[in-house]
């Protein structure tokens, strides 16, 4: 503002007249007016990050906050450290969304189901792939009525291996997605796999229980309504609902097709672009093909 005020008024009373009286150096007023000229090394440099971030922010869905825009600078290899990315995000004006929701629990006990053992006992840790799946149900409200997701994912990885948008809550939503998780991994029987889920009458119906049968997983089932029991998968619906369902960019939803095609983009993104803290921020795909490509270079 001072530089403006001097520009405005130097014809007329000159540059070392107004300095004198606003108390200010008329070398401090020259240097501004060499900067606007010729903008230091770190202004062209932050000008330059700054279009980077931009790129980076948008392309990550608008979701990413100062740690993950870093790691993904880094990743497309710009030198640059964490604090600046932090302070140039700050001089954009875009942040990071933030998680913090209501919880609603869609959870509906059968009583007279019986009910698998917790084998997990909110140990939610994989030495491998397909050692260990966990899955819940969550809900989207749209504008021609209520949505319900079923996402199946890998404990290892963090990897979305199956999923299903549906109208209803019934076991054939389940079952598709336990359907897709096993295509996803070959189709082949997964000896040694747990599938954990809360309590929900989906999860503890028989046609579940033998469909997990049949891929060669044993249930394992939690408490009704208690997300520390299934608290993997409540972290995956939280970040679904505040990356996908209640984007930067979204308006709400028409109805579960439009919903459903949303939901395809994300997964895609989640699986195979998003960087995630658990694998070391590297997306989940990425992270399952360095273990496999380890045990080949170390067979033993």
């Amino acid at each position: 503002m001072i530089v403006a005020f001097v520009d405005e008024n130097r014809a007329e009373f000159g540059v070392e007249f107004i300095c004198r009286h606003l108390q200010v150096a008329p070398s401090s007023y020259y240097a501004a007016k060499k900067r606007q000229i010729a903008p230091s090394a770190r202004a062209v440099r932050d000008l330059v990050m700054m279009q980077v971030l931009m790129t980076l922010w948008v392309a990550n869905r608008k979701v990413y906050g100062a740690h993950k825009l870093w790691k993904a600078a880094q990743r497309a290899g710009h030198d640059i450290g964490r604090d600046q990315v932090a302070r140039l995000m700050r001089g954009l004006g875009i942040e990071g969304v933030s998680r913090l929701r209501k919880k609603v629990f869609t959870t509906k006990q059968d009583p007279g189901a019986t009910r698998a053992p917790d084998l997990v006992n909110r140990h939610f840790k994989a030495d491998r792939p397909d050692a260990l799946w966990v899955t819940d149900l969550t809900y989207v409200p749209t504008r021609s009525g209520m949505a319900y997701v079923c996402f199946i994912v890998d404990a290892f990885s963090r990897r979305i291996v199956g999923w299903r948008v549906a109208a209803n809550m019934k076991t054939e939503m389940v079952l598709d997605a336990l359907e897709m998780a096993r295509a996803s991994r070959g189709g082949h029987r997964l000896i040694g796999l747990v599938t954990h889920s809360d309590a929900g009458s989906q999860f503890t119906s028989v046609r579940f229980t033998e469909r997990l049968e049949e891929i060669g997983a044993r249930p394992s089932i939690g408490t009704v309504a208690d997300s520390y029991d299934n608290a993997l998968a409540e972290t995956a619906n939280g970040l679904y609902k505040t990356e996908c369902v209640y984007g930067p960019d979204t308006t709400g939803w028409d109805d579960v097709d439009e919903l459903e095609l949303a939901t395809l983009s994300w997964v895609h993104w989640f699986n195979e672009t998003r960087l995630h803290g658990h694998c070391d921020d590297i997306p989940p795909a990425e992270y399952e093909a360095a273990f496999y490509a380890a045990q080949e270079a170390d067979p033993g």
